[in-house]
């Protein structure tokens, strides 16, 4: 079992059961087997224990005895150097060097998309748009490696899976395209990892209807 919301572990991960930024901090620590207990913040009306160690009420948060992170680069960062095993970046400069620009592409160009696109506000037509070329732009990624520039599952994947998991809430379909099955392959390889399947929240599993009740008996079966 890689997360707890039962027992007190050495970390605490104050999280937004809805937010990419916490489900990507959720999936490293499932990805490296860490215990964790595991606090549900409702940002409109959060706990004041939490806002005493985060003022600013950002989410995700980490606390680690007496360190406090905000922001889920950091904190996934943090969390891959202080338990190295599995490593979730490559070893090498080269290929440490390519998978930084893919998670900085990510993060720069798409992430800045998703609150408008789970709004669904006036922007939201745009932003589909501009998120549904950036996927198909980078489509030769996915025939090249098993994962995100390296055979091996990354911070970059991390970054990337909780994207590809909202598609359909996004109002996204890549599916029935010979193009694109590269990327719905990858998508198959991410969702069926047991690391992915432990990080998703309640919320998260009704996202995806067609996947729910596989997935909801994985996390029952993960917690026990």
């Amino acid at each position: 079992m890689a997360v707890s919301t039962s027992r007190r572990g050495v970390m605490t991960l104050f999280s937004h059961p809805d937010c990419p930024e916490s489900h990507r901090t959720r999936l490293v620590l499932a990805d490296k087997e860490l215990i964790a207990d595991m606090v549900e913040v409702n940002p409109a009306n959060p706990p004041e224990d939490f806002l005493d160690l985060s003022p600013t009420g950002t989410l995700p948060t980490l606390v680690d005895r007496d360190l406090v992170l905000t922001q889920a680069r950091v904190i996934m960062e943090y969390l891959d150097e202080r338990f190295p095993h599995p490593p979730l970046m490559p070893i090498d400069p080269v290929s440490r060097a390519r998978v930084r620009s893919a998670l900085y592409r990510i993060e720069k160009d798409w992430y800045p998309l998703l609150p408008e696109l789970a709004e669904g506000g006036k922007g939201a037509t745009k932003a589909r748009k501009l998120l549904r070329e950036g996927l198909l732009s980078i489509m030769p990624i996915f025939s090249a490696s098993q994962f995100v520039m390296s055979e091996e599952f990354s911070l970059a994947d991390a970054t990337l899976a909780p994207i590809l998991w909202r598609l359909p809430v996004y109002g996204i379909d890549l599916s029935g395209q010979a193009q694109t099955q590269p990327l719905l392959d990858y998508m198959a390889r991410i969702f069926k990892r047991a690391s992915f399947r432990q990080s998703l929240s309640d919320l998260e599993l009704e996202m995806r209807p067609d996947m729910r009740a596989e997935m909801r008996q994985d996390a029952r079966d993960s917690r026990k």
